[in-house]
């Protein structure tokens, strides 16, 4: 158990609480963030302090070394360890902490010293184009709710959004006559999105039904509902979004686990099947590098598939 957090006792816990109110107030970095970020640097500095150690130097080449073996063996409430990607985002925490030490002036390890572990092989899921139309066409459009969900549908196929920036959205910045907005998205990078004719389209059938003055686009139609409830109250949440996506693709029974994030991945293969550059694509999708959006490009490259069945197999004959 890692302890609560009161006075910090030692100086290199006295340094966390520095970065991470350097996160919240100079960087405005997101609340989901900075507890991460905590949960991870207050896990080292229980590390740390285990060894019986605190000050800033005892964080070295080797003590990094020694904490790494240790979140290796760690292992979860089931007794599992935890994954390549938990410990990298571990070490992503601690060098991003070391570069603040340097750029506040204080003689920290250089952050450059300390690899990151190698990612865990994964297979990228998206769905074609039988299996997207097969669940844009499954919410009934007969109520509201499945006005909305069509809607909802119809956006993410359309734009590619993380479901955070589509819970997000508000009626008034999304300009259906243009068919474009504004998002503030990851790393409060800014990036312009296009509706399709269609999506606009349901949108607009979708607010049209509804009688109400909420800000947001999405909002909840069931359960507890009143009339003084704030705006933030009725917002659909991105944990009822991907609940609704999986109940649509059970229904029309997709053999993929469908997530908001599936239907990101469907939105960047079908553009890059279509033709469209990966720099283009890059921009859509909000990526900062381009590397992220290059995971793309092996199940999308046509002419990979051309040489695989213009030569394979060739050689025995």
């Amino acid at each position: 158990m890692e302890p609560a957090q009161g006075k910090p006792k030692n100086e290199l816990e006295r340094l966390i609480q520095e970065f991470l109110e350097y996160l919240e107030v100079e960087r405005d970095v997101s609340p989901l963030t900075i507890r991460n970020y905590t949960h991870y640097l207050h896990r080292l500095s229980s590390w740390i302090d285990s060894q019986g150690k605190g000050k800033l130097s005892d964080v070295n080449q080797e003590s990094v070394r020694q904490y790494r073996v240790y979140l290796s063996r760690l292992t979860n409430r089931q007794g599992e360890a935890i994954s390549k990607k938990t410990q990298g985002y571990h070490t992503i925490a601690l060098r991003s902490l070391l570069k603040w030490l340097i750029r506040t002036d204080r003689p920290a390890l250089a952050p450059d010293k300390i690899d990151l572990p190698k990612a865990e092989g994964h297979s990228l899921k998206f769905l074609n184009g039988e299996q997207v139309d097969r669940l844009l066409n499954a919410p009934s459009l007969y109520s509201i709710v499945g006005k909305r969900d069509k809607a909802i549908l119809e956006v993410f196929f359309s734009t590619g959004l993380r479901v955070s920036e589509l819970a997000n959205l508000d009626r008034d910045k999304v300009d259906l006559e243009r068919r474009e907005f504004g998002i503030i998205g990851k790393g409060e990078r800014n990036r312009i999105v296009f509706l399709s004719g269609r999506a606009a389209e349901w949108i607009a059938n979708y607010l049209k039904a509804r009688n109400d003055n909420y800000q947001p686009l999405f909002i909840r139609h069931k359960g507890k509902i009143s009339p003084e409830m704030s705006d933030e109250e009725m917002r659909l949440t991105p944990r009822s979004i991907q609940r609704m996506i999986k109940k649509y693709a059970r229904k029309v029974k997709i053999p993929v686990d469908v997530t908001p994030h599936v239907l990101r991945h469907s939105f960047a293969t079908d553009l890059l099947m279509a033709g469209a550059d990966l720099r283009s694509v890059q921009e859509m999708l909000g990526h900062k590098n381009i590397s992220t959006t290059q995971i793309y490009t092996h199940v999308t490259n046509p002419h990979l598939r051309d040489v695989h069945e213009a030569f394979h197999g060739k050689g025995g004959k």
